[in-house]
């Protein structure tokens, strides 16, 4: 018998039919969805016109609506996902086409398209086809907003449920506008309504501060695509009144890097200004345009690229402790926008996420160079985090619209400073001898990650081979980026087997100590020609101001104390060539910043010096004096001479270095907000120090020295144009 015979009743259960009071007529259905006037016939006037099948209300099972019915397969859809790029295979993401090709503008800080939850630290991501880490996935890191918002969530109820209403997103714009106005946090208020329209430079001189930083910062960085940017710039510089706000800070940023990039007598001739007051102008404007897109609750890249631009423009004249904290800062915004995290960049267009992780790893890289001359153990350079290095691809294969991220180059492209910097910095956070430094609670976790192979008792043998086999050998010396790249990475790896050795120097065993030391001594003799290489070739002279940040202090130390215990090393004659030609390109020029090197290094050169002058005599051995050792003592010659000439003129004068204090002592107020002034400085003779000449030995351990009194911008004040020669010139100072 078939189930769909019209004889038998679908109901099991017969009914006699009973009377039934008359039922309510109401509108038919399609008109209720039209909200038009229905006569309530069947079929109704409505239907017969426009030939529609009429069906009555009554007749429709009215269902519970639903609210959000696709939010569960959203959710599923997205642990998928996960699980796919886990496992490394490729996919077409439910929404990738819809990511914007430009970061997130938003004003209450959250900055993420979904309507129901921000970004989340999830597992790593993909390998980069650049590095040669290992690919296993660091642990998931849970959102604990978005795990109450799932509490109470029946993905089997399709019930209009209450619960919906409380959702991540609700509560974070709940949490943001709880506090109206923070801007005065930082950098003042911005109530006053500053116009910096008028900051902005004229049209011609705007060009040229972009065309500066395009030759001597944007090599160095990557963190701006200069196809994209460019057209932006020009039409902004159209109409600097009406500029979008973090587009307006970018500018100000990129003004503050050109002029930190040139020196006084480029300035001069180029801009027509004094670099004191072009720096002061644009870092206060800089500040305000930060104000204005509201920096401290952005998620967006380029407000925070302008943040970047702004602390590395400031760098030359701040105490280090202070800039450090300030750097913290920049770090928590960019780990809250997730910029560290594969998981949230794979979200962002191809462009958009390279652009992304670029900025983390300039912005990791500087502040654990700030960290290090702060004496402070910075967190950033660590294995805790899984953005890959920098892709090695120029920024024309980067387009704005494409959908997959490009090959990286096999030879070598624009971005391949930065490249092979996050390289380094990439292997060097698992190391051990870096964690011993830093953070050693998470060597485990680093070797779980990425174990390194230990050749000769030294983890930087495979990095050294990659270095070399993968990038530097591609690279052309005559080029001014290639020749920069190749010379800044080799001593940075020298540098890295120095520290490497300053960590096991304390476990190495007795009969192995000698060899130890004198490989670190050839390290840092290759620390200091590959810092003189470069801060002397007139191919990196627009890159002096990322030069004069890396002063090769570590190997100066190293060296002079293997020269006082070994005067007549095989490598003796090498040493004192490299410690006279690194002084030349870096003291020659007298600054206000040489305090450190004549009250630290000066005196222990000049024992060495001694203790080599002693050995020869004995050996009946004549000895020429290096280049470095008259510098030094025509200095402070002079220097004493001077103060002794000032002490008899002016006996009622103050000298501040005659009071008792740590040395050495620097003071800088140039971090004030709303600063007066740049340079800070008004001492004529920083660096004076009677009772000098003449010092009882002094033996310089690396960790009893004050590092974070130390002031470590070498080089970085304005010249003088007076040149420490040996013509016998009186030096005026």
């Amino acid at each position: 018998m078939s189930a769909t015979d019209p004889s038998i009743s679908p109901d099991p259960v017969s009914r006699p039919p009973q009377p039934l009071k008359p039922q309510r007529v109401l509108a038919c259905i399609l008109c209720q969805q039209r909200k038009v006037k229905c006569d309530r016939k069947h079929p109704c006037a409505n239907c017969v016109k426009a030939r529609a099948q009429c069906i009555p209300a009554t007749q429709v099972t009215r269902q519970r609506k639903r609210r959000f019915p696709e939010r569960e397969l959203l959710d599923r859809l997205r642990k998928y996902e996960d699980l796919l790029r886990q496992n490394n295979v490729r996919f077409e993401p439910l929404h990738k086409d819809s990511t914007d090709k430009t970061s997130p503008k938003v004003e209450d800080g959250l900055g993420y398209g979904s309507d129901d939850e921000g970004p989340r630290a999830a597992v790593m991501d993909r390998p980069s086809p650049a590095t040669t880490t290992s690919s296993d996935r660091l642990p998931e890191t849970k959102n604990i907003l978005h795990a109450m918002s799932q509490e109470f969530r029946d993905p089997d109820n399709h019930s209009n449920s209450s619960d919906d209403d409380v959702r991540e997103i609700h509560i974070r714009t709940a949490i943001s506008q709880l506090a109206l106005n923070d801007d005065h946090l930082l950098f003042g208020s911005g109530k006053g309504s500053v116009d910096i329209s008028s900051l902005h430079p004229e049209p011609i001189q705007l060009f040229k501060l972009w065309q500066l930083y395009l030759d001597n910062v944007n090599p160095l960085l990557k963190v701006t695509h200069t196809p994209s940017l460019q057209g932006r710039i020009i039409e902004a510089a159209s109409n600097v009144s009406n500029i979008e706000p973090s587009l307006e800070a970018l500018m100000f940023g990129i003004y503050c890097m050109a002029i930190l990039s040139i020196d006084e007598n480029a300035c001069q001739s180029t801009l027509g200004s004094s670099k004191e007051d072009l720096a002061i102008r644009y870092q206060f404007g800089c500040q305000q345009a930060l104000l204005n897109c509201g920096f401290l609750r952005t998620a967006d890249r380029e407000c925070l690229t302008a943040l970047v631009f702004y602390l590395m423009s400031v760098r030359p004249g701040t105490v280090t402790q202070s800039l450090s904290s300030l750097l913290g800062v920049a770090m928590r915004i960019s780990q809250r926008m997730g910029i560290d995290k594969e998981a949230i960049l794979a979200k962002s267009a191809p462009l958009e996420a390279e652009l992304r992780r670029r900025l983390w790893w300039t912005l990791v890289l500087f502040d654990a160079r700030v960290g290090e001359m702060a004496d402070s153990k910075s967190p950033s350079l660590t294995p805790i985090w899984d953005s890959r290095v920098v892709l090695n691809v120029g920024d024309s294969e980067l387009r704005i619209h494409m959908k997959e991220a490009p090959q990286a180059q096999g030879t070598f492209s624009d971005a391949i400073f930065a490249v092979v910097r996050s390289e380094v910095g990439n292997y060097v956070r698992h190391t051990k001898w870096h964690l011993d430094f830093s953070n050693p609670a998470l060597l485990p976790l680093a070797q779980a990650h990425q174990p390194h192979t230990f050749v000769e008792g030294s983890e930087m043998g495979s990095l050294e081979s990659l270095i070399e086999d993968k990038y530097l050998r591609h690279c052309d010396p005559e080029i001014p980026l290639h020749f920069m790249t190749i010379w800044t990475a080799r001593g940075l790896l020298a540098k890295c087997r120095l520290l490497e050795h300053y960590s096991r120097s304390s476990s190495i065993p007795r009969d192995q100590a000698d060899a130890a030391r004198d490989a670190a001594f050839a390290n840092a003799i290759t620390l200091l020609e590959c810092d003189t290489m470069i801060s002397t070739s007139p191919l990196t002279a627009g890159f002096m101001w990322m030069i004069q940040f890396h002063y090769p202090f570590p190997a100066y130390v190293q060296i002079v104390q293997n020269l006082k215990r070994q005067p007549l090393s095989p490598r003796a004659d090498r040493s004192w060539e490299a410690l006279s030609a690194n002084y030349e390109a870096h003291h020659k020029i007298r600054t206000p910043h040489d305090a450190m090197f004549y009250k630290i290094l000066a005196p222990v050169v000049l024992q060495a010096w001694t203790a080599r002058e002693e050995a020869s005599e004995q050996l009946g051995e004549p000895v020429a004096t290096p280049r470095v050792v008259s510098y030094i003592r025509q200095v402070l010659s002079q220097r004493s001479l001077v103060s002794n000439t000032a002490q008899q003129e002016t006996t009622s004068s103050i000298d501040m270095n005659t009071f008792s204090m740590p040395m050495p002592m620097t003071f800088d107020p140039n971090m004030f907000f709303g600063m007066s002034s740049q340079q800070g400085y008004t001492s004529p003779e920083p660096w004076v120090n009677p009772g000098m000449v003449g010092l009882s030995p002094l033996n310089v351990d690396p960790n009893q020295i004050d590092w974070s009194s130390m002031d470590w911008n070498l080089g970085s004040a304005p010249a003088t144009t007076e040149s420490n020669d040996l013509s016998g010139q009186s030096l005026q100072y």
